[in-house]
């Protein structure tokens, strides 16, 4: 199989498609919302489990999977400036501001329930 997938602990299915769809080129796999929904883009499938979906059960220690923290997606992209520029304009949230290192440039975009997506731009 050459498809990757990532769970993503979501608050709401509905607004976690339209950001992934909208915004960042995802394509609907599935849709079983209000649980859980697959989207996918160049051979990564995001699983996006919502309140009620079995990714979400509580541990046998009582623990509960939530959204956020700091493991990510990495989406590369040509032009990151631009890029930033584009989701600011549709009101999206950063968790920073661009930053360079010595493989590229890169930030955090906030998804609707807080889990990060990182931008990044390859140094050429």
């Amino acid at each position: 199989m050459s498809t990757v997938s990532v769970r993503y602990m979501i608050d709401d299915v509905k607004s976690a498609i339209r950001f992934y769809t909208t915004h960042l080129g995802f394509a609907v796999e599935k849709d079983a919302s209000p649980a859980f929904a697959s989207v996918t883009r160049d051979g990564v499938r995001l699983l996006l489990s919502g309140k009620t979906s079995s990714g979400r059960r509580a541990m046998p220690d009582g623990r509960e999977p939530g959204p956020g923290g700091w493991n990510r997606i990495h989406i590369q992209v040509q032009d990151l400036a631009a890029e930033v520029k584009r989701l600011r304009d549709a009101g999206l949230k950063f968790r920073n501001e661009i930053i360079t290192g010595p493989g590229g440039s890169q930030t955090i975009l906030d998804d609707p329930s807080g889990n990060p997506v990182e931008l990044f731009q390859a140094n050429e």
